[in-house]
């Protein structure tokens, strides 16, 4: 496959083909990754992110269709990352939201990519924020963030995210409260989807009440009811993502700007000492640590930290 700076000019053109294989690269990792987004990263701050989280079965990626469909009647291009369940024989991604999106395969203004999990709890690809980077750069007005669904783990999202949208069901009551320090802490819209099932309302008040219950905020999260199959209540949703979008224009913009950068840099440190450690530490020294753990003559963790001890045999990649 062509390098990166082949394949950049046409990326940044609108040729979908090379920005595949960008993304490609990006996925693949390594030191050609890392090139292309420092070279990409001048360029990007000006697409809003909007996150798309909440347990399985939600609805979620029904409603990530119909999002898609109210930017693109508001005449914006879309890229739409779709983070599935990775698969336990390949590693890959199951596709399973790339199929439901067959409408939008025509539509040159839309641009879907599936992102395999690989096993991350907070539900997001370690690539799929570099992804949101390149395709920030690529000129995407709007760029939707679907997780894999793992209920209160998934808070990594909000790292990622201008927008946050949690979607719960009707009659998922009960288990608010108990996710009350994960799902509830990091929603920016609440929405109730299949609203048209009985216990929707219920639901509604249990959001509104335990969103309320607090000290004030400058944003507080509305609670939103759609039923995704069939569009309705979408329309709203959108005025609501438009509305959060407007508010963190000024300050909080700034705040949400220092906090992805925050993580940004604490994701890269913890690569580049993951990059230094396999260059400072041999495969036959792991092997002589492992044996003496299984014999049980030393602890993981202190063999962890001789291992790592500063040797003058020991190079820097960097």
């Amino acid at each position: 496959m062509p390098g990166f700076e082949e394949l950049l000019p046409a990326a940044l053109d609108g040729d979908r083909r090379a920005l595949a294989k960008l993304l490609t690269i990006v996925e693949r990792g390594g030191e050609e990754s890392r090139r292309l987004l420092a070279t990409v990263y001048p360029q990007t701050g000006a697409a809003h992110v909007v996150g798309v989280t909440g347990p399985p079965g939600a609805g979620k990626s029904t409603l990530v269709n119909q999002l898609i469909g109210q930017v693109r009647a508001g005449g914006h291009e879309v890229a739409a990352l779709l983070v599935d369940p990775s698969s336990p024989f390949s590693g890959g991604a199951i596709l399973g939201d790339r199929i439901r999106m067959q409408d939008r395969v025509s539509d040159p203004g839309v641009y879907t990519r599936s992102m395999a999990s690989r096993g991350q709890l907070g539900g997001v690809s370690d690539a799929a924020p570099k992804a949101a980077i390149v395709l920030d750069a690529a000129g995407f007005p709007y760029i939707v963030l679907e997780t894999v669904g793992v209920g209160q783990a998934e808070v990594d999202i909000v790292e990622s995210a201008h927008t946050t949208l949690v979607v719960l069901n009707p009659g998922w009551g009960d288990s608010i409260q108990a996710a009350k320090a994960g799902l509830l802490e990091i929603g920016d819209i609440f929405v109730v989807n299949k609203a048209d099932r009985p216990g929707v309302e219920a639901t509604v008040a249990d959001l509104n009440h335990m969103l309320h219950d607090g000290p004030e905020r400058s944003w507080t999260p509305p609670v939103v009811t759609t039923v995704a199959q069939t569009g309705q209540g979408v329309e709203e949703l959108w005025e609501a993502v438009r509305r959060h979008e407007e508010h963190l224009e000024g300050d909080p913009g700034v705040a949400v700007a220092r906090r992805q950068a925050d993580r940004e840099v604490r994701v890269a440190m913890l690569e580049a000492l993951a990059r230094r450690t396999a260059n400072q530490v041999a495969d036959s020294e792991i092997d002589a640590a492992v044996e003496e753990i299984v014999a049980r003559r030393i602890d993981p963790w202190t063999a962890a930290e001789r291992l790592l001890r500063p040797s003058s045999g020991a190079t820097d990649p960097e």
